[in-house]
């Protein structure tokens, strides 16, 4: 089976549901991204992670690190092997130094995981060709519903376009503004 390699690349929360996000994952070449829903908790692991936060006590990720190195076992990689009615399935690959063991996991979980032992997120060739999408295309992919009188699409872009200019990403910032501005009915 082939392998894309694939980085988180934002967290915004979705506009369905206040207790659920939305993890982009991004593939360098081609320039794609695949959404991936995930809980809060997993967002705020992925984000700590990500900008090297440390919370006052091991947080379950971080126990799960620190049994791995107290029994000296190292996560190779984490693969994103397939994806069934909306559900992406991951696997751990994790070595003794002799053997490789592939234990089932979440996805959420497998992506911090590798963020915190700086291990590879690889997705299959297939996964991601069936649920790649253009950067930004989900944004402009909302329903119509989701676009019109609750105002929540517009809240969640904003809080999108305060991230991407925290990051200096200011093409995405415009296209965000763009999008914005549309919605608002260019008020």
């Amino acid at each position: 089976m082939k392998y894309i390699q694939v980085y988180p690349s934002q967290i915004s929360q979705a506009m369905s549901d206040s207790a659920s996000y939305i993890l982009v994952l991004a593939a360098a070449n081609p320039q794609k991204e695949v959404p991936i829903l995930i809980g809060e908790s997993e967002a705020q692991a992925i984000i700590m992670a990500v900008e090297g936060q440390q919370a006052k006590r091991p947080l379950t990720h971080n126990l799960f690190c620190n049994i791995m190195e107290e029994y000296m076992l190292k996560l190779q990689r984490v693969t994103i092997d397939r994806f069934e009615e909306g559900i992406f399935y991951s696997t751990l690959h994790i070595s003794d130094g002799f053997n490789e063991k592939h234990i089932d996991s979440r996805t959420s979980d497998a992506v911090v995981l590798a963020l915190l032992q700086r291990a590879d997120i690889l997705m299959s060739d297939s996964v991601f060709g069936e649920t790649c999408m253009e950067p930004g295309a989900l944004i402009a992919n909302l329903p119509q519903g989701d676009r019109n009188g609750t105002g929540k699409s517009i809240e969640a872009l904003e809080a999108l376009l305060r991230e991407c200019e925290m990051n200096e990403d200011y093409e995405r910032a415009q296209e965000i503004m763009n999008q914005i501005k549309a919605l608002k009915g260019n008020d």
